[in-house]
């Protein structure tokens, strides 16, 4: 199991939402960039920032944060939120970021999707569904749609897209365990595509079901922050997949 440590960014600080509602919000780490810097040292090698600011905005407000990381540490990082230009998209991928996650975009805007891909490759484009019920949470996840996960992720398919960021919102930051039937479901229905789990997951346990569901990658967040899931044995589980 690939694991990427994820470091929500909310006023240049890293915090922690509580089903990505804006006013639960928990201040992790003052410094992103030591935890940052933490992440590395413990060996992992890859690195998830979401821009909950930008996410609301549509504009890239914790840029120097992000621009800072990449600098000072060598992991791989990727970013999402609120980035709904190719310029936006230009601006990461030639400051450092590896690849950059399209959320709400890919559903108020398939062409921004069809463009990034055609310009930047499959490699470094990461499409983000988030959902609740089943279906597609946009704008920061302040709005629900009508578009159920699984179509969205087919039009994704159809368009070249081969990474998927997959989120029950209704699951994270609960501690409550992630969806494991969705995700394996998705996976079965989309066998090309590499599904990244996130939201919910409390311990190895959580990851172990979803290896199970034949997920490769998953993200960790709160239970990173909390202990529960400690940088060493993150660091063991993403040994172990490589």
């Amino acid at each position: 199991m690939k694991i990427i440590p994820a470091i929500d960014l909310k006023s240049q600080q890293s915090v922690r939402l509580y089903q990505g509602d804006f006013s639960k919000t928990t201040v992790i780490n003052r410094s992103p960039l030591d935890q940052a810097l933490a992440i590395e040292k413990a060996g992992l090698t890859n690195l998830h920032l979401v821009d909950l600011d930008g996410a609301k905005s549509g504009q890239p407000v914790n840029r120097s944060i992000i621009k800072e990381i990449c600098e000072q540490t060598k992991l791989a990082v990727e970013v999402g939120g609120g980035i709904r230009s190719l310029a936006q998209i230009n601006d990461y991928l030639t400051s450092g970021v590896s690849r950059v996650i399209l959320g709400s975009a890919a559903l108020n805007d398939p062409e921004l999707v069809q463009e990034a891909i055609a310009q930047f490759g499959a490699d470094q484009i990461v499409v983000g569904i988030d959902g609740k019920d089943g279906l597609v949470a946009v704008s920061g996840w302040l709005e629900q749609s009508t578009v159920k996960m699984a179509e969205l992720m087919a039009s994704m398919v159809a368009f070249g897209v081969n990474s998927f960021v997959v989120t029950d919102i209704s699951r994270d930051g609960t501690m409550g365990g992630p969806n494991v039937n969705q995700l394996g479901e998705l996976q079965a229905k989309f066998p090309t595509a590499t599904i990244i789990a996130s939201g919910g997951i409390r311990n190895v346990f959580d990851l172990n079901q979803l290896a199970a569901a034949n997920i490769k990658a998953a993200i960790v967040g709160k239970a990173m922050a909390t202990g529960d899931l400690p940088l060493k044995t993150l660091a063991e589980v993403d040994a172990n997949a490589r």
